[in-house]
């Protein structure tokens, strides 16, 4: 139990930082310099007002300083990504494997909260995870390097294809994106991050045009959606390739 505590705080403590990954990375600023401050009035954060969700409560979910109100989606994350890390520990047990699950989660979470901010996925997170992706396929993760190769190439080759054949309906940043993931989990994830991105997508896009008249042209970011997909195969995939492989099997 205790482990799980531990777990909790440190995806609590690492949450914070992703907050600062999201407000800085789309503004091409340093994640590491200057310090955390408040982006009202620019007063440099204690370490007592640092604290992972604690400290928004403390304050009233405003600024020591200058008293603007800070967003809750501040300690939204900061609990996403603490119960994330704790699931992950549930699920696949201390090990490096957990460890490069919990850095493509964190990295799930700070593209989600971009996209849907800025409609954009940064390569910084991107890039670099495809080649972590395929190093750990080689020496720690279960999928191996060729399943790790093969899930980069059908994520990325599938949806630059569609980018083709629609003339420009995917981003550049989706295809990045489904790459590193292919490129950590293999091409199974491939397949079932895509099909539970797009009917979620589907699902959400169908509810905006009833409920805000939204029409099929208005852009809604994929990476969220793709993040969705890929959360799902952390934490349920085998369970559900089993599934599908038996419900197939007894099909036929």
């Amino acid at each position: 139990m205790i482990l799980y505590l531990y777990t909790l705080i440190i995806g609590l403590v690492v949450g914070s930082f992703l907050n600062v990954c999201i407000w800085r990375l789309p503004r091409h600023e340093s994640i590491v310099l200057p310090a955390s401050h408040c982006p009202s009035c620019n007063r440099p954060l204690a370490l007592y007002d640092n604290i992972p969700v604690l400290s928004y409560l403390i304050l009233g979910g405003k600024c020591r300083y200058c008293k603007t109100r800070i967003s809750w989606r501040y300690p939204l994350v900061e609990l996403i990504n603490g119960v994330g890390y704790t699931v992950l520990m549930w699920r696949y047990g201390l090990g490096w494997p957990l460890l490069i699950y919990g850095v493509l989660f964190s990295a799930l979470v700070v593209i989600t909260f971009i996209d849907l901010d800025h409609q954009i996925i940064p390569d910084r997170i991107t890039l670099p995870g495809m080649v972590i992706g395929l190093a750990a396929g080689s020496f720690i993760l279960p999928n191996g390097l060729i399943e790790g190769a093969a899930g980069l190439l059908l994520g990325g080759g599938l949806f630059y294809l569609i980018a083709v054949l629609s003339r420009g309906g995917m981003g550049g940043g989706d295809i990045k994106m489904i790459a590193m993931v292919g490129a950590v989990l293999g091409w199974k994830a491939v397949l079932l991050t895509i099909f539970v991105g797009a009917l979620s997508g589907s699902l959400v896009g169908i509810l905006l045009m009833l409920l805000h008249g939204k029409g099929r042209k208005t852009p809604v970011p994929f990476g969220p959606f793709l993040s969705l997909g890929t959360v799902v195969f952390l934490f349920w995939g085998q369970e559900i390739i089993t599934w599908y492989g038996r419900w197939t099997v007894s099909g036929f």
